[in-house]
């Protein structure tokens, strides 16, 4: 049984959502805003809840929730849709240098697994942490926020542009 598949109540969830073999995928701005292009879709039309998020180069954080308890259909059906995209995008664009590289590697996990057909380009788990109390919610949301600072990508939080911690970030997350 997927770890994923224990997020079924209603409280919010800290989530990881790491590409295969940590490669890193998010370091194209068209790759995340695919990714947000998703998530608010999610948002908007399946009951997603987001409280904080941050894009990485090979992962994703959320603490996010579902009033209906159906987290991890929705997370499924997100990671799904956007692996279809993000892979097509590559396929599709002659400036990616990384083209055939990419393409290899996520033919390579797929070969690893029956599940998939062609491509795989998440990892299957999203290590799904209930947060029970208020203290452990601001925890995660803080852990996310600083992860880009402790990557020696940004000096503060609040410059790195994919990520809720940015006053401007291109995703608006929902008040906790």
């Amino acid at each position: 049984m997927s770890e994923l598949r224990k997020a079924n109540s209603d409280r919010p969830f800290f989530l990881t959502l790491p590409v295969v073999g940590w490669i890193d995928v998010f370091i194209r701005k068209d790759y995340c805003e695919e990714f947000i292009r998703n998530l608010e879709y999610c948002r908007k039309n399946k009951g997603l809840k987001v409280y904080a998020y941050c894009i990485m180069s090979n992962h994703i954080h959320l603490v996010a929730a579902h009033d209906g308890g159906k987290l991890p259909d929705v997370i499924r059906d997100l990671k799904s849709y956007t692996a279809k995209r993000i892979i097509a995008m590559i396929s599709n664009n002659i400036q990616e240098s990384r083209k055939e590289w990419l393409l290899y590697l996520f033919k390579f996990f797929a070969n690893n697994t029956g599940q998939n057909s062609e491509y795989q380009f998440w990892q299957k788990t999203s290590f799904p942490i209930e947060l029970y109390t208020p203290e452990v919610f601001d925890q995660k949301v803080n852990y996310i926020h600083h992860n880009p600072v402790k990557a020696m990508l940004v000096n503060d939080e609040t410059a790195y542009v994919y990520s809720s911690a940015n006053p401007d970030s291109p995703f608006i997350v929902d008040e906790s």
